[in-house]
This record gives C-alpha cells, sequence and structure tokens, in this order.
C-alpha cells in the first residue's frame, strides 16, 4: 500500500484542465492525480460553474468520495445520512446510486479516495459509513474546520490541491495501515477489472471464506463480490464516457460481462439507469461516476 511518511515529498501540481460553456454560463473542471498518492487518492477534481442539470444521480465506485464544498449546499435527495452538503461531507462506500440536488452555481473540491486512502483518512471500520452521506467533522472532529479554513485562505487551485493532499496524506501517515491481505485483494480485483477469481484469490491469500469477508467489510465497507462487481461496472462506465462512439455489445465484452444483457441487469441493479439512459444524461468531463437527471437548472 502507498503511504507518505512525510506531506512534504509531494510533488507539483499538474493538473489537467477543461473549460467549456453552457447556456447558464461559462465552467471550468480541474483534475489531478498526484503520483506520490497513488493507490490512496485516485484523483482530485474540482468544478466552478453553473450547474447544468438540478440533479445528479452518482454511481458507486468502490470508492469514497470526499466533498469540500465552497459554495450553496448540495441536497441528498434519495440515500441515507446527512441531507444537506453545506462545507465538507464523505460519501461513504456505496452499493447503489444516490441522487443529489445541486445548487445553481458550484463551487466544489472532491477526492475519489481509494480503498487505503479511505481507511486512512475515516479512522474506524469503513463498514459504518457504508451506504451512508456523513458530515466529515463526526469523522475527524475539528480537523474538517481547520482543513476548509486553510483552503479558503489558498489563493490558487493549485495551492487548494496541495493542502488537501497534504491532508490526506498526513492521515495515511499517522492511521494504521490497512489490513495487507485486504490490501492485496483490492490491489488484484482494481487490476484486473474486477474478473479476478475470489475463490483463487482467497485461497492465495490463506484466508477462510468467512475471514475475508469480515475483514474486507471491515477494511473497505463492502464484500468482496461486491466490490469486484462495482470495479466491473465502473469499467464500463468509464468507456462509456468516452467521447468514441461505441457498440453496447463490444463495451459489455471490453469490460468482461458474458453478455449486454448481464451488463445491463448491472446497471440496473448499481446504478438505476440503463446503458442509454446513461449515454443520454452523461457530463461532458468526468469518468462516467455521475449523470444529469431531471430538467435543466434554471
Amino acid at each position: 500500500m502507498a503511504c507518505m511518511d512525510s506531506a512534504s515529498r509531494l510533488g507539483p501540481v499538474a493538473f489537467e484542465t477543461v473549460r467549456g460553456v453552457s447556456t447558464l454560463g461559462s465552467w471550468t473542471y480541474r483534475i489531478w492525480r498526484p503520483r506520490e498518492l497513488q493507490g490512496l487518492v485516485d484523483h482530485l477534481w474540482a468544478y466552478d460553474g453553473p450547474s447544468s442539470h438540478r440533479r445528479k444521480r452518482v454511481f458507486p465506485t468502490g470508492c469514497v468520495e470526499l466533498i469540500l464544498n465552497f459554495g450553496e449546499a448540495y441536497r441528498l435527495v434519495e440515500g441515507a445520512g446527512v441531507e444537506m452538503c453545506r462545507t465538507a461531507w464523505l460519501s461513504g462506500p456505496q452499493r447503489g446510486p444516490i441522487l443529489l440536488e445541486q445548487p445553481t452555481y458550484q463551487h466544489v473540491i472532491g477526492v475519489r479516495l481509494r480503498p487505503a486512502g479511505a481507511h486512512g483518512v475515516v479512522g474506524r471500520p469503513m463498514r459504518e459509513t457504508t451506504g451512508l452521506a456523513l458530515n466529515l467533522s463526526d469523522l475527524v472532529g475539528a480537523e474538517a474546520d481547520e482543513l476548509l479554513e486553510r483552503c479558503e485562505e489558498a489563493r490558487s487551485i493549485e495551492r487548494r490541491f496541495r493542502v488537501v493532499a497534504q491532508w490526506i496524506a498526513g492521515c495515511c501517515a499517522r492511521a494504521p495501515r490497512m489490513d495487507a491481505a485486504v490490501a492485496w485483494l483490492v490491489g488484484q480485483l482494481d487490476a484486473s477489472g474486477g474478473t479476478a477469481p475470489i475463490a483463487a484469490l482467497r485461497e492465495h491469500a490463506g484466508l477462510s471464506k468467512m475471514r475475508l469477508v469480515e475483514a474486507f467489510r471491515r477494511e473497505v465497507g463492502l464484500t468482496p463480490k461486491l466490490y469486484a462487481r462495482i470495479v466491473r461496472f465502473r469499467r464500463a462506465l468509464g468507456q462509456l464516457q468516452s467521447a468514441r462512439p461505441r457498440r453496447l455489445t463490444d463495451v459489455a465484452l471490453d469490460a468482461q460481462y458474458y453478455d449486454q444483457a448481464h451488463m445491463n441487469s448491472d446497471f440496473r441493479a448499481l446504478g438505476g439507469v440503463t446503458p442509454r439512459a446513461f449515454l443520454a444524461g452523461r457530463h461532458p468531463v468526468g469518468d462516467g461516476s455521475t449523470v444529469s437527471e431531471g430538467p435543466l437548472a434554471s
């Protein structure tokens, strides 16, 4: 598992920027994948601009989403936990989609925490956060307000990204490491796109079925079988998000579904939408983990 001994080892903030214009105004989307936090963080992102739709559906990714909000509040419409995301909010590992109502204008930073990074930040059994949206302060106390203050004081998105990344690195350096067997299994499932045979992995790790499931729920918040299923679903979403047109049958096979019908079943069960509905509502940026829903924002 990647973990940092010192937050000061973070390198330069080299992020990608995408700008666009909608009928409601211009927007900017930025994404950064810090190499020093590889294995802990998938990416950091920032969005500044008007919302194109009032609501968005957020799909499970097997990861944990940390949101730092510097604008108007988001509202949890469908899902469990805290209803209003006003400042710092954490969405635990989800088993299905959640539905958010977006403010008219968004000014927000997000962090996609991989299981090892979420384990380090949350500092308690991940099963306690499964399926929930939580205020960050309920998990880390006054550190949440301190993190927000430091971000508010930063004069640029580069500095804000660095502040957040340093905070995550510090949390993970102080926290006990994730169970080595679970960390290895997570890595194998991620690398295989969720298709590695769990029974063979369990045998290699030397764990009983019951022990593996309990350890995985404690450290990741999901069962190994559901985590693998979500990883494969995430892979299909990423392919559909691509601007290049793809036949659904080809996407299903590339994501190693048996056929398109099995992929469609996972879309309904894990996302609450069909692949075609996703294509109709996908965002112009991002990795496919969200889709617009409902009428246009006004």
